[in-house]
């Protein structure tokens, strides 16, 4: 009997494989399934399946990784089992074909744009999805840093505290056993932290982006620190102050809701910023930086943990900035390490935690996928595959080297270069960390 369905060659899989292969100068590196039933690719690669037209013309209007986001976000496009195994598969398969990034000719675009109109894909841009951040003036003013720190953070102390361990640490874990429990790791981190800072009982730290106030519950319990935290964000704000009140620390913990720029303490032992760094933008650190140097003593030290990105690839990348942290910008060690010297504040210490965020987001993502069903009862499905496609993608980021994350450590010098710094207490660091 002759099968009427789309014959193999001409189905959409195909015909657009041909684009595909065309624009990349390499075979296809994954197996495509499009909404006609027909197929294509290697066998053994993952399958991206494409659920509807409306994914190309995505693609169409917003060629590239934002495009893709879109389409993936919407549903209209998906990747069939693990997406973090089939983006990691993908990346591995391109690389091996010698796939290049697409560098496409007005032919090529018009010969895209012709199949297109034959696959009825063509027609009015499709609205964002709703959870695209939407920002309105000039990066980095206070009100607009106020709307991009909401959008992440204000999403929900309940997600959050579903997405999480108990300490509620949404930053790098320090992970000195591979089986390690990720709580333990987030201890291990502010523990390390909390040392190079040197702490001691009465020490008044500052720290700037406090979150869900991990590292000043753990400074004020842990080493009796008197912690100022500062956050910009309201739920974060609230959900500290509810902590302090529980574990009875209003003693040794103030809790403020502004903008790094309005504080005006000083004379700090120590200040800390736990990825933070990342949301002040490019123009606006060397000023972050002389805050630092202007907010702690002589003598007193200052801890940066901070996401970095190649020279190649700077900011957050198109996705992260419309969907996760709108005005994101990494750059290379070097770069802030030059920004926190010409601040005045000598740098002694840099470490690199890369592959600890491979692990720490890695955790992030199974209990996602653990309790998705929680996650979307709370947050709707398309904010719930926004966060799937963001730790994915995160933790792929982190493993192949295009993302880093640092602990830079420096002292504020006093006026005979004195550190306040005693030579062998590095060694001490490390010792017994959970």
């Amino acid at each position: 009997m002759t099968d009427l369905r789309t014959p193999v060659r001409t189905g959409v899989a195909h015909r657009l494989a041909v684009l595909v292969e065309d624009a990349l100068g390499a075979p296809l590196p994954v197996r495509l399934r499009a909404w006609d039933g027909s197929e294509t690719g290697p066998s053994d690669a993952p399958v991206v399946v494409l659920r509807s037209r409306r994914a190309l013309r995505r693609l169409l209007w917003q060629p590239g990784e934002l495009g893709l986001a879109q389409a993936y976000i919407t549903g209209e496009l998906d990747v069939e089992g693990d997406l973090a195994e089939g983006l990691r598969a993908a990346w591995t398969s391109a690389r091996e074909r010698g796939a290049h990034t697409p560098r496409l000719t007005l032919a090529d675009w018009a010969r895209a744009v012709g199949e297109a109109a034959r696959l009825g894909v063509v027609g009015p841009r499709l609205p964002a999805p709703a959870t695209e951040a939407r920002l309105r003036g000039d990066r980095h003013t206070k009100a607009r840093d106020r709307a991009a720190i909401s959008h992440h953070y204000d999403l929900s102390n309940d997600f959050y505290c579903l997405l999480l361990d108990d300490t509620m640490a949404y930053s790098c874990g320090y992970w000195t056993a591979e089986d390690m429990d990720p709580a333990d790791a987030q201890r291990a981190k502010l523990e390390l932290i909390c040392r190079k800072l040197g702490l001691t009982a009465g020490s008044r730290l500052l720290d700037i982006g406090c979150g869900w106030g991990s590292l000043t519950l753990y400074a004020a319990e842990q080493h009796r620190a008197q912690v100022t935290a500062v956050t910009l964000a309201r739920e974060q704000a609230a959900y500290v102050r509810e902590q302090v009140r529980a574990r009875g620390l209003e003693q040794l913990v103030e809790v403020v809701c502004q903008d790094y720029r309005d504080i005006t303490g000083s004379a700090y032992d120590a200040v800390a910023t736990v990825e933070m760094g990342e949301h002040v933008g490019d123009d606006e650190y060397p000023a972050f930086a002389a805050a630092l140097h202007r907010m702690v003593r002589p003598e007193g030290r200052v801890l940066v943990q901070q996401m970095s990105r190649g020279a190649n690839a700077p900011g957050g990348g198109a996705f992260i900035e419309a969907y996760i942290a709108p005005d994101m910008h990494m750059r290379p060690l070097g770069d802030t390490v030059g920004l926190l010297e010409a601040a005045g504040l000598e740098v002694r210490s840099t470490e690199s935690m890369r592959e600890h965020y491979v692990r720490t987001v890695a955790a992030w993502h199974r209990t996602l996928e653990r309790r998705w069903d929680d996650v979307v009862a709370l947050v709707g499905t398309e904010t719930a595959r926004v966060w799937r496609l963001y730790l994915a993608g995160g933790a792929l980021a982190f493993e192949e080297g295009r993302m880093g994350v640092d602990q830079i450590l420096s002292v504020r010098r006093d006026r005979a270069g004195a550190s306040g710094l005693d030579l062998s207490e590095a060694a001490d660091w490390y010792r017994d960390l959970v």
